[in-house]
């Protein structure tokens, strides 16, 4: 018979390591304790003790997933699915709306600026204060009109305080872009100032070093200039502005007016 004990006077670790000692030696029935007087005992099963994991590590919950953007067929349904998207948490959390694109829809030339600002994120639409006021009249004076090309920005959320994009959120929002650009297909983009420019190009080159030349990407013939915003605050850097679109206007085939400053 085997022999008796108390669970109850014993330790948890103790009981577990008895139990497992029994266990291991083909022991599978105990027992029960009787007090003086009762009829004997009868045999009872070993519970089965599994031993409480110490220190487990935590599944990390998945991030939300992105959408799969390849398959977007069109710009409308494209905007829907970056209205839908959280894979950004601090831009998702504190954004007003997303910023898509605006323009035509068909547009041989994009501007592509960086991300939204607070007007921006106000309006829904890009470049709509003092920085896109400034484009407008950059766009006309190369002899266009605003709703002839198309605008959008490598993010589609505004950044709190209006930070540069971190390189996680230009990684979740490439998707978006590069599908933008596909149902668009602009045969030229022009990247508005060093975070554009280097995020869409992948460099880590500055603005000063890609202007004044054309860089060619997937295709598209891309060149490089400041922007907006910086030539509110620089207005000297606007003739090189000018250069640069003089430069897109010949690669256009488009004729290229004076060379007064916008």
């Amino acid at each position: 018979m085997p022999p008796r004990y108390d669970p109850a006077q014993i330790s948890p670790r103790a009981l577990r390591q008895r139990i497992e000692s029994l266990q291991a030696a083909g022991i599978t029935q105990l027992p029960k304790p009787s007090a003086a007087g009762e009829t004997p005992p009868q045999d009872v099963a070993i519970p089965e003790v599994v031993a409480p994991e110490v220190n487990a590590v935590q599944p990390t919950p998945s991030p939300t997933p992105l959408p799969e953007v390849g398959v977007a067929p069109s710009l409308e349904v494209l905007q829907q699915q970056v209205a839908g998207c959280t894979a950004c948490g601090e831009p998702a959390s504190t954004r007003t709306q997303t910023v898509f694109g605006v323009g035509n829809p068909e547009a041989r030339l994009c501007f592509m600026g960086e991300a939204p600002g607070a007007d921006e994120d106000r309006l829904g639409e890009p470049f709509v204060g003092r920085a896109g006021q400034l484009l407008n009249k950059i766009i006309e004076a190369c002899g266009m009109r605003r709703d002839e090309v198309y605008i959008l920005n490598v993010l589609k959320c505004r950044p709190p305080g209006n930070r540069n994009p971190a390189p996680d959120e230009s990684r979740n929002c490439r998707g978006f872009l590069e599908r933008q650009l596909e149902l668009i297909n602009p045969e030229f983009i022009c990247c508005l100032g060093a975070v554009a420019a280097q995020n869409f190009l992948q460099t880590e080159t500055p603005i000063g070093r890609l202007r004044g030349t054309v860089h060619q990407h997937a295709g598209r013939q891309v060149v490089c200039t400041y922007h907006p915003a910086y030539l509110l605050r620089n207005p000297s850097a606007k003739k090189a502005t000018w250069e640069d679109m003089q430069l897109l206007l010949r690669e256009m085939g488009l004729d290229v007016p004076g060379s007064e400053n916008s």
